[in-house]
Order: structure tokens, then C-alpha cells, then sequence
């Protein structure tokens, strides 16, 4: 859900290895960002690498394969969601990380999204990401819903934060607009509102 991406990770190989897969990852962000999918070449990311092609080809094979790791590296980050001490807090600090993805030039995160829809590779490993992000920040709604901030009742959590983030992207990738810096606290502000009246909440067998 979160950019810019830092590709280091406990579960990468070290040595040489780590140092080449740094290198051409640094180089799949830099192309795609520039140049869009339709600039990224194997050949143009390992003169950017500063490696063999062949390199590339045997390791990644193809562009597809290229973008499958760089979006995997994302979910390597040692990324943790906000915690401000309150659910509106949470949301905003979350929005203000995902809006600076979106607006910063080039943005590798738009980029990426775009790639995904000539990729089937690249889509489903960014699903993938994105299910694992917004899982990864419903501990924000277990805390609320702990500090008594929503309804008694189970609080779907994907739907809270999906309603908190959407609208980030509905203005910053679908309508262009600049940044507004009141954005990231207005989406959040409307997200608790709609939780806090039980617009999230699952009752009877839904809750099972």
C-alpha cells in the first residue's frame, strides 16, 4: 500500500547475489518510473544495472518476471502500520504515507499500477501485496475497537480501510488532481464517521 519501496530484507540472499538483485531492482523502479511499462526492457534495466543481460534473462527472464520481484521486494519492507493512539489518527498518518507515493516524480507506485494491467504477472503479484498490506493494517480497527472507539458489534475491517484509502486514489490516479494536504485527514475523518454509525459492522452469521 506504501512507497517508496526499500528492498532490504532478511529473506535476501546475501553476497553477490543480494548486491546484483539490489542493483537491477533499483534499476526496474527507475525505468518503470521514467519510462512507463512500455519503455521497460530487459536489455535498458541491466545497462541501468550496470550488469550483463544475460544476467538478467537467466535470473528474471522476462520484463514480467522483473516486475513479479520488484513487487515481491515491496512486501519484504520491515513496514509497520501507524500507531497515533487513535483510529482517525491511524487513518491519516496511513493516508499522508499512501498520497506521497502518489504525487512524488516520478511516481514508481503509479507506475506500477499501470504496469499491472499489461502484466498478469505483475497484476497478481500486486494483488497479492495489497491483500497483504490491508491485513497487515487491520490491527488498526483491533485497536480501535479495544480503546471502545467503534460499535460493539465485529467491525469489518477490510471495508473500513478500503473506504479510508480509496478515495486517495479515486483523486490521485484517476482524476489527476494535485496534492491536497487536507485529504489524507478529510478521507479518514469520513471513514471513522461511517464506522463509528455502524456502516461497517457485521452482524449475526456475517460475523462468523
Amino acid at each position: 500500500m506504501t512507497d517508496p519501496l526499500d528492498t532490504t530484507s532478511d529473506r535476501r540472499p546475501g553476497g553477490r547475489t543480494a548486491r546484483v538483485r539490489a542493483q537491477v531492482l533499483d534499476a526496474v523502479r527507475a525505468e518503470l518510473a521514467e519510462r512507463g511499462h512500455e519503455g521497460l526492457t530487459v536489455e535498458g534495466v541491466a545497462t541501468r544495472a550496470g550488469v550483463h543481460r544475460a544476467t538478467v534473462y537467466r535470473r528474471w527472464r522476462d520484463v514480467g518476471g522483473l516486475l513479479v520481484d520488484a513487487i515481491e521486494a515491496a512486501g519484504e519492507i520491515d513496514w509497520q502500520p501507524p500507531d497515533t493512539g487513535s483510529l482517525r489518527g491511524d487513518l491519516t498518518a496511513l493516508n499522508q504515507e499512501i498520497q506521497e507515493s502518489l504525487v512524488v516524480r516520478p511516481s514508481f507506485a503509479v507506475a506500477l499500477m499501470a504496469a499491472s494491467f499489461h502484466s498478469e504477472q505483475a497484476a497478481r503479484a500486486q494483488t497479492q501485496l495489497w491483500a497483504d498490506r490491508y491485513a497487515q493494517c487491520e490491527v488498526l480497527v483491533a485497536r480501535a475497537v479495544g480503546r471502545g472507539e467503534l460499535p460493539a458489534q465485529h467491525t469489518d475491517a477490510r471495508s473500513l480501510l478500503i473506504a479510508a484509502t480509496a478515495p486517495l486514489y479515486h483523486e490521485l490516479v484517476l482524476l489527476r488532481a494535485g496534492q491536497d494536504p487536507q485529504l489524507p485527514a478529510r478521507a479518514a475523518d469520513a471513514a471513522v464517521l461511517a464506522a463509528a454509525a455502524g456502516a461497517f459492522s457485521v452482524r449475526g452469521e456475517e460475523s462468523g
